[in-house]
C-alpha cells in the first residue's frame, strides 16, 4: 500500500522532508514517528496511523514533497499515515478497551516542563522511562502560561509600536486588532512546541502514555483513558503534575464576563475595558498586554504595592510606567464583590482606605495565582506527606518525598512556581535516582516578568539584604544613558547591582528595562560563579547593546559609570 502525505497544518500545500526515523524492512506500530516534515509552521512529526512494515522509502531527507505524494510503500493494514480525519469505529462502544502491563525504571506523572525534561534527561542517561500525560504535553507553561502569554505580549507590542510608528519616521493608518488571528498565532506557536516535545520524547525512546494516573501503591500506577487501562510497575516515580488556578472566594466571581488566565488566552473578543484583580506577575503581564491593544485597564491589588517579590524601587518604577500608559492602579485594595450592571457590564466593588469604591468594565480578569495540583493521584494509597499548609507535596533538597523511590518536582511541591525551576528539579531528581547525591539550590534562580519594559532579578534583593543585616553597596545605571535603548525608543528603567562590602561578593541584581529577560542570564552566571566586579569591569562589552548597562553598573560600584554622572 502507499503511505501518502494527506494533510499539512494550516494552509501549507508542501513541506521539506526532515529526519527520516525508519529504515526499509522495519516493522512500525501505530503512532510511530516515520519522519519530520518542515513547513512554515515549523517541524511536524509524520506518524503511522496503523501497524505495518516499511517496504520502500520513496523520498530522501531534504526533498520537497506535496500533499498527495507517496512517501512510503508498506505492507499491512490498508490505511494511510498522518490523516487527521477521524476513523469512525461504529462498534467501538461495544468492544472492550485495551489492557496492558508495563514495566519501567522510571515513571513520570505529568508532561510539563518538569516532567518532559526529566524524561528526556533520564532516557539520555540510560533509564527505561515512561511519561504519563492526561492532557497536552508542555503543561501549564506551554499551553496556558509562559508561551501563550509571551505570544500575546509580542502581538500587543507589534500593534502598539505600529500605532506609535510616527516616532520612528513612518505612518500606519487604519490599524485594528483581530483577536481571532492573535489567538490563532498563539495556538500555532503552542502547537509547534507541543509537536516538538512529542518528537523529542519519541526520538529519545521515552514511552508516552495518555490518561489519568493514580497510585495503587508506591511501585505501581494505574492509568486510565476511556476504556484503555495501563498498569505500570516502576522502580522510581517522579510526580510532576503541576498546578491549577486557585479558587478565590469573591461573590460574583463565576459570572460569564469574569475571565481567568486560561480563558483570557482563548478569548477572541477584545474588550473595550477590563479590571484585573491581582497586581502580581500574571496580573501585570496581562495589564500591559491589554493596554498595548488599546484596552482601558484597571488593576486592583490587595497589597500596598505591585510585584511584592521585587524591590520597592522596581515596584514604584513599573507603577509609574503603567500609570503613564493610562493603566489605573489601586493598591491596598480588597475586592468584595463582582456584580452585573443593567447594560451587562461588570461592576467590581472594593475597599480602599476604609471606603467602598466601584469600577465598571466590560470584563474582569482574576489573576491571583495558582496552587499545587494533586487531584486524582490517590496519594492516600502511599501515605505521601504534604507541606504543613497542605499546599503541595513535601520534599527535601534532593526532591525526595517521605516515600522511598518517589520524587516530586515543579509546581506540585510548591517551592518555586517557575518552569525553569521545575526543569532543573527534574534533572536533579534523575541524578539522585542514579545515585549521584545532588541537592537543589534556590539561591541563584532568575525571575522574569514580561511587562513593558521587562523586569528580571536574581539573587538577594535589597529588602532581604537589609533584613539579614548585610553591609551592602548598591549601584544603579539608567537605561536613559544607554545608546542602544535610545535607538529602540525604550529609555525607561534601570539596572541595580548589590554587593556585600564585607566579602566583595555580588549578591543580587535587578533590571527593569529593555532586554531584561536576556540580560538576567549573564547576571545569573556572574553571581552564581562569584565572578568579581574587577573581572566584569575588565570585560569588553559590545557596543551598541543593552548589555552595556551591566558593564556600566559594575563600574558604578567603584569609580563610577562612564556614561552617567550623579
Amino acid at each position: 500500500m502507499d503511505i501518502k502525505l494527506e494533510k499539512l497544518s494550516g494552509h501549507n500545500k508542501s513541506a521539506k522532508v526532515g529526519k527520516i526515523s525508519v529504515v526499509e524492512g522495519e516493522q512500525v506500530k501505530k503512532g510511530h514517528v516515520l519522519m519530520q516534515l518542515e513547513t512554515s509552521k515549523g517541524n511536524t512529526p509524520f506518524k503511522a496511523t496503523a501497524d505495518f512494515k516499511i517496504d520502500e522509502i520513496k523520498v530522501s531527507e531534504g526533498d520537497d514533497v506535496e500533499i498527495g505524494q507517496t512517501l512510503f510503500l508498506a505492507t499491512g493494514e490498508n490505511i494511510s499515515s498522518n490523516s487527521n480525519t477521524p476513523k469512525v469505529d461504529y462498534f467501538g462502544s461495544m468492544l472492550k478497551g485495551k489492557k496492558e502491563n508495563v514495566t519501567a525504571d522510571l515513571t513520570i506523572i505529568g508532561g510539563g516542563p518538569g516532567g518532559y525534561v526529566a524524561a528526556i534527561y533520564a532516557a539520555k542517561k540510560g533509564l527505561n522511562t515512561v511519561i504519563i500525560e492526561r492532557e497536552n504535553l508542555g503543561g501549564t507553561c506551554l499551553n496556558v502560561g509562559c508561551i501563550p502569554t509571551k505570544a500575546f505580549v509580542k502581538s500587543s507590542e507589534v500593534f502598539h509600536n505600529a500605532l506609535n510608528s510616527e516616532e520612528f519616521g513612518f505612518t500606519a493608518d487604519n490599524l485594528q486588532v483581530d483577536m481571532k488571528k492573535v489567538v490563532k498565532r498563539k495556538d500555532d506557536v503552542k502547537g509547534r512546541l507541543v509537536n516538538g516535545i512529542e518528537y523529542l520524547l519519541e526520538a529519545n525512546g521515552v514511552r508516552l502514555i495518555k490518561g489519568e494516573a493514580s497510585f495503587l501503591d508506591n511501585k505501581n500506577i494505574i492509568v486510565k483513558k476511556g476504556k484503555d487501562e495501563y498498569t505500570i510497575e516502576s522502580k522510581d516515580i517522579i510526580i510532576a503534575t503541576g498546578s491549577k488556578i486557585s479558587k478565590i472566594d469573591i461573590k460574583g466571581i463565576d459570572m460569564p464576563f469574569v475571565l481567568n488566565s486560561t480563558t483570557a488566552l482563548s478569548n477572541e473578543k477584545l474588550p473595550e475595558s477590563i479590571t484585573i484583580i491581582g497586581g502580581g506577575v500574571i496580573g501585570m503581564e496581562f495589564a500591559f498586554i491589554y493596554s498595548n491593544f488599546g484596552v482601558k485597564v484597571n488593576v486592583v491589588e490587595y497589597a500596598d504595592r505591585l510585584l511584592l517579590m521585587m524591590d520597592k524601587d522596581i515596584s514604584e518604577e513599573i507603577k509609574d510606567i503603567a500609570t503613564d500608559k493610562g493603566i489605573n492602579i489601586y493598591t491596598s485594595s480588597k475586592v468584595t464583590e463582582i456584580k452585573k450592571s443593567e447594560d451587562g457590564d461588570a461592576i467590581v466593588s472594593f475597599e480602599k482606605d476604609g471606603e467602598e469604591k466601584l469600577l465598571v468594565s466590560e470584563n474582569v480578569l482574576v489573576a491571583i495565582g495558582r496552587e499545587p495540583n494533586i487531584d486524582g493521584l490517590n496519594i492516600e494509597n502511599i501515605n505521601l506527606e504534604l507541606n504543613d499548609n497542605r499546599r503541595g507535596i513535601k520534599v527535601n533538597s534532593k526532591l525526595e518525598t517521605n516515600v522511598e523511590g518517589i520524587y516530586a518536582i515543579g509546581d506540585v511541591n510548591n517551592i518555586m512556581q517557575l518552569a525553569h525551576v521545575a526543569s532543573h528539579q527534574g534533572m536533579i531528581a534523575v541524578d539522585n535516582i542514579l545515585g549521584q547525591n545532588k541537592e537543589m539550590s534556590y539561591d541563584h534562580v532568575p525571575n522574569v516578568i514580561f511587562t513593558v519594559p521587562e523586569i528580571a532579578s536574581v539573587g538577594m534583593n535589597e529588602d532581604k539584604c537589609l533584613k539579614e543585616e548585610l553591609n551592602i553597596k548598591i549601584s544603579k545605571f539608567p537605561y536613559s544613558a544607554n545608546g542602544k535603548a535610545l535607538t529602540m525608543g525604550e529609555e525607561k528603567g534601570f539596572i541595580k547591582i548589590i554587593k556585600d562590602i564585607n566579602n566583595n561578593k555580588i549578591v543580587g541584581a535587578s533590571i527593569i528595562g529593555a532586554d531584561a529577560s536576556s540580560l538576567i542570564s549573564t547576571l545569573t552566571l556572574i553571581i552564581k560563579n562569584n565572578i568579581s566586579e574587577e573581572k566584569i569591569c575588565e570585560t569588553i562589552f559590545a557596543h551598541p547593546t543593552t548589555g552595556e548597562v551591566i558593564h556600566e553598573s559594575f563600574l558604578g560600584l567603584s569609580i563610577g559609570a562612564i556614561h552617567n554622572h550623579e
